[in-house]
């Protein structure tokens, strides 16, 4: 159900901020997807969640193209900002229904840069610091097969075998 356009925004809570990003869940672990608008955030996103279920791993969206995060217990959270929740944009249909979980603990940052990412990135380059938490973060360029670098990313970060 496309969201309703007379609907206000939920107000920020305590301590959150809201970025121009995507967020899904693979397993136990969120992921924040950032970049320029028309930058492939939903599609990653879509993609990201349709191979994780052909491997047998929960994918679900928590928010597409704004998500509110919160620092929580040392961890970074990710939620929908209404009247968003349960929404995808998919190119060349708009927006559309998808399910969706509530919230995920980000483990790890992406981002779309449209170019193509430093084949040994620098130290410093694999990591950024949001709302105070470091998190892991893995730069792409934003085309189809990043999803598996961005999965073998996670499973490295989070220690998955």
């Amino acid at each position: 159900m496309p969201p309703d356009p007379v609907r206000k925004p939920a107000p920020r809570q305590a301590g959150e901020e809201r970025v121009h990003a995507s967020a899904i869940a693979v397993g136990e672990a969120g992921l924040l997807l950032r970049g320029p608008s028309g930058s492939g955030k939903s599609s990653l996103a879509l993609a990201l969640i349709g191979l994780a279920g052909l491997g047998g791993r929960f994918g679900r969206l928590v928010a597409d193209d704004r998500t509110a995060l919160a620092a929580r217990g040392g961890r970074l959270i990710a939620r929908p900002v209404a009247p968003l929740e349960g929404i995808v944009e998919r190119r060349g249909l708009g927006l559309t229904p998808e399910p969706a979980t509530p919230a995920a603990v980000i483990r790890l940052v992406v981002d779309l840069t449209g170019e193509e990412p430093a084949r040994m990135p620098e130290p410093e380059e694999l990591v950024d610091n949001l709302c105070g938490i470091d998190l892991p973060r893995l730069r792409v360029a934003g085309r189809a097969g990043d999803e598996r670098l961005v999965l073998a990313a996670l499973d490295l970060f989070t220690g998955r075998d």
